[in-house]
């Protein structure tokens, strides 16, 4: 029997509008039953975070959800916690439900954590008796024992979420949907997030988890669902839907890039007393190809020209590889490696070699310039070349700016 179904989901938003808590179910919930016209085209700010999803979740099994920014994960969460409802379409969830996603929305600010464990196990559907018996148990996971019956707008917001969690971890569900909450408070009690996660994991329960993490869902999933844009991509073993996820953020991490490169001013802090250009740069791969997209473990070469309006002795070439979040892959100095010219004068070009860099997937800057002898100021500096490397095959599990190629021994 299948603990969790979903059939032909849609679920429609407008710009602008928020169901964030429980008391948003309700107007949600009369808008469903009312809108007798769903099948009409949107109207202005309206979009769909969910287009026809189907799947379903066996007893016992652990799901991963993986996907950008905006793909419809949460709002696969939301659904299935009854936070709100679909649009169109049916699902099903076939026993006891807790849900570690916006660990403390039912907690109000005004009472204690006392009262809010009361509150909270409640509206996750304890009964007042379980909760009795199960109170000590929560309070000392929490870890907050000292501050219960402080109200809880008094809290940090570590305490505000250990206490959540510890409520929803506690309730010993059928079902436990989980959403990017295993990061709350410090590392001490993370540890016991994960500890937690391990039991639940052991107790043959069903898990659907939704992170970013690419580690913990090939850890903890055999299986994973990949969204994008309200749909469903990719339905199988974790294995084969990573390098999928991977590439999809790599590609979205690019467009970013670019557009941010387009606004920028690189030329800052430039020596334009001697006019040099860098008029075009290229990648190529090991057939001498002009490419700017590389498996992992693919041969990159970095070539670009040049055209000095005067005589430049002894220029240096200094090339960054810089991923797109800003950090500095590695950075090539052409006479720290054996390379010299003479001078340059009027047209040419310089090729950079990178051969098998074994950069992890995922989209990174070229940063080019030329300097004087001294290494004292750039006559130019060209940053605005991008490349993208994706995953080579469906087991390439990789992490981190580079793979290393590691050897382990005993």
């Amino acid at each position: 029997m299948n603990s969790v179904e979903f059939y032909n989901v849609w679920k429609k938003f407008r710009k602008g509008e928020k169901f964030n808590s429980l008391r948003d179910a309700i107007p949600a919930l009369f808008s469903r039953l009312t809108d007798a016209h769903a099948d009409e085209p949107l109207k202005e700010k309206e979009f769909w975070a969910l287009c026809d999803v189907s799947f379903a979740v066996g007893k016992g099994e652990v799901v991963g959800v993986m996907g950008p920014n905006g793909a419809g994960k949460s709002t696969i969460l939301k659904l299935l916690s009854k936070i709100m409802y679909p649009t169109k379409g049916e699902m099903k969830v076939n026993g006891r439900l807790s849900a570690l996603i916006e660990v403390t929305a039912g907690f109000h600010p005004e009472l204690t954590g006392r009262e809010n464990v009361y509150l909270n196990g409640t509206i996750l559907g304890m009964r007042k008796r379980e909760i009795d018996r199960k109170f000590d148990q929560i309070v000392e996971f929490s870890g907050i024992s000292e501050f219960i019956d402080t109200p809880v707008k008094r809290y940090s917001s570590g305490m505000y979420s250990r206490l959540g969690f510890s409520v929803a971890a506690n309730m010993n569900p059928d079902i436990l949907l989980v959403d990017e909450v295993l990061s709350v408070g410090d590392m001490a009690f993370q540890a016991k997030c994960s500890q937690k996660m391990n039991e639940l994991l052991k107790s043959g329960i069903t898990i659907v988890l939704v992170s970013h993490h690419i580690a913990m869902i090939e850890t903890l999933c055999k299986r994973a669902i990949l969204m994008e844009y309200g749909k469903i991509v990719k339905d199988d073993a974790v294995h084969q839907v990573i390098p999928l996820y991977q590439n999809i953020v790599a590609k979205k991490s690019e467009e970013e890039l670019r557009k941010k490169l387009l606004g920028s001013d690189f030329k800052v802090g430039v020596d334009v007393s001697s006019r040099i250009e860098i008029p075009e740069a290229k990648y190529l791969d090991q057939h001498n190809s002009s490419r700017s997209e590389f498996a992992t473990g693919e041969n990159i070469a970095i070539k670009f020209d040049y055209e000095a309006k005067e005589a430049i002795p002894s220029p240096i070439f200094y090339i960054e590889i810089i991923r797109a979040d800003g950090i500095l892959c590695c950075a090539c100095r052409s006479d720290k490696q054996g390379f010299k010219i003479d001078a340059i004068d009027g047209k040419g070009s310089i090729t950079l070699n990178l051969e098998n860099a074994n950069l992890a997937p995922g989209v990174y800057l070229t940063k080019i310039s030329i300097w004087d002898r001294q290494m004292i100021r750039p006559f130019v500096v060209r940053s605005k070349d991008v490349f993208r490397v994706l995953s080579k095959n469906s087991g390439a599990m990789t992490y981190g700016v580079f793979i290393p190629n590691a050897k382990w021994s005993a």
